[in-house]
Order: C-alpha cells, then structure tokens, then sequence
C-alpha cells in the first residue's frame, strides 16, 4: 500500500520547494523524467539513471549531487503516484516557468521514455502532457542591461 502524500517525508529540504534556483531547476527536469517514469506504473532504475545522466551531461544542475539527483527522482517518482499528482507537477514547473528549460524537459522525457528499450503509451502520452505544458510556459524574457533601460526610460520610450 502506497502512504498518501501527507505521511511522504521530504528529504534534505523541501524538495517540493526547493530554496535554490539550481534545485529548482533540477526538481522541474526531474518531475519531467519522474512523470514517464511512472506513466507505465514500473519505475526501473534505469529510468531514474538516465535522469541523473541527462542532468550530469547537459551541465544542467551542476550544483546539484548525482545522489540529490536519484532521491529527487525516488521521491518525486513515488509523490506522481498520489491523486494531486498534477498539482505536484505544476508546482514544480512554476517556479522555473521563465528558465529556458522547454527543450529539456521534453527531451529529457523521451529519453526516459526509450531508456527501458519499452516505449509504453502511457509514456507517450506523458511526453504528450509535458510537450503541452512546454507551450504555455511562459518564455524567458531578455534583460537589456541596465544603462539602456535607464536610457529609454529617460527619453520617454
């Protein structure tokens, strides 16, 4: 029997909140790979592998142990089998909404998809599901420095 989502007990820190941008970060690519994972309801290890492999080799969390990585994964794994798991997988996302992390979070969801060679159709939809929210994540906003911010706003632009 799996506990609810209430007796779950975090692990070094909130992983479901994060304090740093690079938790966070790696949270969100996790949940991505996490949300295949247990799409076909068997979560191997070779999933949660190719997670921490995809994260390690993009440099994309490099604050961020492989060892965090794998309980991130365990955790948030186990949290997707609960009824809110929505709910676990938009607040995961949201903090990092404005991060450029589309790309990765769909591939690294078809990585996962493939890395247990059984592409199940739970897990394509899955992929489906993340492409989806990818869309309407809001886009990371580029920053003029701040010698032409204060230019413009000076002349009235």
């Amino acid at each position: 029997m799996m506990p609810d989502a209430e007796s779950l007990s975090p692990i070094q820190g909130e992983i479901t909140e994060p304090s740093s941008l690079h938790e966070q970060a790696a949270a969100a690519l996790v949940i991505a790979g996490a949300l295949v994972a247990v799409a076909d309801r068997r979560v191997a290890a070779v999933e949660r592998e190719e997670v921490t492999r995809f994260i390690r080799e993009r440099g994309l969390a490099p604050h961020v142990s492989e060892a965090r990585l794998a309980a991130m994964f365990d955790e948030l794994a186990e949290r997707l089998e609960q009824p809110d798991f929505a709910n676990v997988v938009i607040d995961t996302l949201r903090p990092v909404s404005d991060l450029p992390l589309a790309a990765h979070l769909v591939d690294i969801s078809e990585r996962v998809a493939a890395a247990d060679e059984d592409v199940h159709p739970h897990e394509v939809q899955a992929i489906k599901l993340l492409r989806l929210l990818t869309l309407v994540l809001p886009r990371s906003k580029q920053v003029a420095p701040v010698a032409a911010r204060e230019g413009r706003a000076a002349s009235g632009a």
